[in-house]
């Protein structure tokens, strides 16, 4: 690709990077890091705890990674994985590797969601084996927990694709680029991200007509991107690392070109103007005496007066600020509720209990909140632990942990039937990255900004070293995650011609005309 990067990977945004007693561990790393002096700390200040693990966990390495405590230790630790799990291994993926069909886990997800909305979702799925592949977390977590696995835990995404990466305010006001889904978020081995990450771009490339040569390339560039990103990060101070961001400015400033940055301005200033107060006619009518949602909008519908499903939500939005803080409590009590509404999002999430709610001020400003359905992660049959028994709970605090900054208004709930939720705003300057950001000769680019965002958010939940330690420099891991990705494209553009043949023949509900 002509506009391929050269060189090691951009860094959004530049952090400084302590020099001391560990930087020697680093070969092959720090000539592409930016360094910054800052004097040589005392060993104690990073004897941390070492990753976070169950204590009863039955595999050896954990245990010895739980007890290690100096920061070379779990490195060497990282580093001995490879002894039992080499880096090109993960290069594998084979057809009998797989245990569960994925129409069979579709048609049991069907249980737990609204059937009406059912055909909605498998017809978004049917767009392409890019959007089927978002709508198949399940099958996907099912598949790399058959494949060689270094059980080296970080608290994963679990649903980590190009779709689940966006553009988000901070409470601070700043415009921040990071991981913006976190409905199946668990502690759980780092490959199921990384994995789900480069498939899914793989499947991008070929919707852009991307050779399988620049296909690989991207892939590479992701995973390199996540390797020294990575590093960066268990070198900084836990503080450094927990603070770092990348925001606009950052994806701005590394615009490849003047066009390209011209094109980002002017993304960024549209951007901001995604708040409550712009939906005025759009998904708000105003127009009366009292402020409603439009229910002709797109994805909306009216919640039924007399529902249980309305008496629910009315439960959920009355319990849901005993979550928050007492400060952001206050700030709620500023807003009245106004009206409610259903709405369909995304892809796999459609069917789910989702809702939206009207808020609006004294002075006529607007809140909208979104009440969404939580149920179990994809990833519990990988964890090594008892997951959070409320799920709405587990999505907010993994959020929390991941995110550079997290929403205001993020908090959880349940209602009177035992149905778990979480509570955020809908749109407050929230939006995917653009379209043209995603044409082919940009993907390099991108899987290098969201691999070195997955790298921060896993550094910044868990205890990292090891896994870097296992990593190293990344090169021989992104030769092996082009090759995983390849194969399981593969497989998923054969999963999707049945998948679509399932909706024709009607074992999947499709809808009406």
């Amino acid at each position: 690709m002509s506009t391929t990067p050269s060189g090691p990977p951009p860094h959004f945004p530049h952090q400084p990077i302590r020099e001391c007693h560990r930087a020697r561990h680093l070969h092959g790393i720090l000539p592409v890091i930016r360094r910054f002096k800052t004097g040589h700390a005392s060993a104690s200040n990073f004897r941390v705890l070492a990753i976070d693990t169950p204590v009863h966990s039955t595999d050896h390495t954990m245990e010895s990674s739980h007890r290690a405590t100096s920061w070379s230790e779990r490195l060497d630790i990282g580093k001995g994985v490879r002894r039992r799990v080499s880096r090109r291994e993960h290069a594998l993926w084979r057809d009998d590797f797989r245990i569960q069909d994925p129409i069979d886990l579709l048609r049991a997800s069907e249980q737990s969601r609204i059937h009406g909305l059912l055909p909605l979702r498998y017809e978004r799925m049917s767009e392409s084996p890019f959007m089927y592949m978002r709508g198949t977390a399940a099958s996907m977590a099912s598949d790399v927990g058959q494949c060689p696995l270094t059980q080296l835990f970080v608290q994963a995404c679990g649903d980590c694709h190009i779709g689940n990466f966006g553009f988000f305010a901070s409470p601070e006001r700043r415009l921040l680029f990071d991981i913006t889904d976190f409905d199946e978020t668990l502690a759980a081995s780092w490959e199921f991200d990384v994995k789900r990450l480069t498939a899914n771009l793989v499947l991008l490339a070929r919707e852009k007509s991307c050779s399988r040569a620049d296909q690989r390339e991207i892939v590479v560039a992701t995973v390199r991107s996540y390797a020294v990103r990575l590093r960066s990060h268990v070198v900084m101070s836990p503080l450094d690392a927990w603070y770092a961001s990348t925001d606009s400015d950052d994806f701005i400033r590394e615009s490849p070109d003047e066009p390209i940055r011209r094109r980002r301005i002017a993304f960024v200033e549209k951007t901001r103007q995604r708040t409550g107060d712009h939906l005025v006619g759009k998904l708000v009518d105003a127009t009366g005496t009292v402020a409603r949602f439009r229910h002709d909008a797109p994805n909306i519908a009216p919640m039924p007066s007399d529902g249980r499903l309305k008496k629910d939500f009315e439960t959920v939005l009355r319990r849901y600020p005993e979550s928050l803080s007492p400060d952001r409590q206050q700030l709620l009590t500023r807003y009245r509720f106004a009206d409610m509404a259903l709405k369909s999002v995304g892809v796999s999430s459609v069917g789910t209990r989702c809702g939206i709610a009207l808020y609006v001020s004294e002075g006529g400003d607007f809140l909208i909140l979104q009440v969404k359905e939580a149920g179990p992660s994809v990833l519990e049959s990988q964890a090594l632990s008892k997951p959070n028994p409320h799920h709405g709970q587990r999505v907010v605090l993994g959020q929390r942990l991941m995110q550079s900054a997290s929403d205001l208004f993020l908090g959880w709930a349940e209602d009177n039937d035992g149905h778990h939720y979480y509570v955020r705003q809908l749109r407050d300057m929230k939006t995917s990255l653009p379209p043209a950001e995603l044409d082919g000769p940009m993907l390099p680019r991108v899987g290098q900004l969201c691999g070195q965002t997955l790298a921060r958010a896993h550094a910044k939940g868990r205890d990292t070293v090891a896994v870097s330690g296992y990593i190293g420099n990344g090169k021989q891991l992104a030769d092996a995650m082009a090759s995983f990705a390849s194969r399981y494209a593969d497989r998923c553009e054969k999963d999707f011609e049945r998948f679509t043949k399932a909706v024709r023949n009607g074992t999947l509900p499709a809808a009406n005309g």
